[in-house]
């Protein structure tokens, strides 16, 4: 299969590239990619050497660019993981979010029709459901659960999915959408809660935390994430939604005590801070459809997978601390 592979520098689309690679030495991957800020190419240059790997690095809401490059290159299917996706940035800068999360959306999905790729994917996330109560924990969404969505960022994504939705309805393009818990593992923008708060408690800093700490997340480990994303893919029905969770609901203050239990460091290094502005209480998506057609399931235990991850974070100091200072931009410049 031959893929092109948007926000392919980014965290899950950079492990999504080395799932594929690794998995399939006959597939083939074109890495689309701005390089915006949370786009790091030291995620994919290990790729570089590889025949089956290619980089290009473009905006897909440049609708020229992205028509030339199908033109180039035979694609059979497009997983669009490109996507602003900070929460916090979307309340500072919508505009931004609308444009790539939506009006990019847009071109890929004429790019598919006009160029009659077999498969489009699109990554998009359970914040489109908006949340669940704390006192009602056997809630969960399915896919059919209204969409709610609360922040500019999640609107994108929910806009974005209907769109796809839409392509499927009229043209009949064969588009699938998955829906996926918080994710977590190598290579996350330390912006993110669980890099964040690693970085910070390495560092002896405050481990910020929003309100009281008791919004819940369902975690899933990047790899089990891939793994369903491929599966929906090579098996999944054309016009479905399948959502993807881990089934691990922890608290945001669980988690970051976990993390400083795992680091060694103490719980006095946690200090709350005003809550973010419409922060969704819990969220937890029901996987069973995705069980129950495609035969998935999460493999990774939580615990294990976050000691995995802060040991990873751990150890690779040196990625983390080319992105603290900027370098990592100017790597890339370097690079291309």
């Amino acid at each position: 299969m031959k893929f092109l592979i948007t926000g392919g520098a980014g965290f899950i689309g950079s492990n999504f590239i080395g799932y594929i690679l690794k998995n399939y030495t006959d597939d083939s991957v074109v890495c689309l990619d701005k390089l915006t800020y949370a786009g790091n190419y030291d995620n994919i240059a290990g790729f570089c050497g590889n025949k089956n790997f290619t980089f290009i690095q473009e905006d897909i809401c440049n609708r020229e660019a992205v028509f030339k490059l199908l033109k180039k290159y035979p694609i059979d299917c497009i997983v669009n993981f490109a996507a602003e996706s900070h929460v916090d940035r979307s309340l500072e800068t919508p505009d931004i979010f609308l444009k790539t999360n939506i009006i990019g959306t847009g071109v890929l999905l004429d790019a598919a029709n006009e160029f009659g790729i077999k498969r489009f994917h699109q990554i998009s996330t359970d914040e489109v459901y908006g949340d669940l109560p704390l006192d009602k924990p056997e809630l969960q969404f399915d896919e059919a659960w209204k969409l709610n969505p609360s922040s500019p960022y999640s609107v994108s994504k929910a806009a974005a999915d209907m769109l796809v939705m839409s392509y499927y309805r009229t043209f009949a393009t064969p588009v699938t959408i998955s829906r996926c818990s918080n994710n977590y593992g190598p290579y996350q923008f330390p912006e993110k809660l669980i890099p964040l708060m690693i970085c910070r408690a390495r560092d002896g800093l405050p481990l910020p935390v929003y309100g009281d700490g008791m919004n819940v997340r369902d975690w899933i480990h990047v790899n089990d994430h891939c793994r369903a994303v491929d599966r929906i893919i090579r098996r999944g029905r054309a016009g479905e939604i399948y959502n993807v969770g881990g089934g691990n609901e922890v608290s945001n203050l669980e988690l970051v005590k976990l993390l400083l239990k795992l680091m060694g460091k103490d719980k006095s290094l946690i200090t709350f801070v005003p809550d973010r502005k419409g922060h969704d209480r819990r969220y937890a998506v029901c996987s069973d459809k995705i069980k129950r057609e495609l035969g998935w399931q999460p493999k990774i235990d939580f615990k294990q997978g976050i000691a995995d991850t802060v040991s990873w974070y751990q150890k690779n100091t040196g990625w983390i601390d080319r992105i603290q200072s900027g370098e990592y931009r100017k790597m890339k410049e370097l690079k291309l």
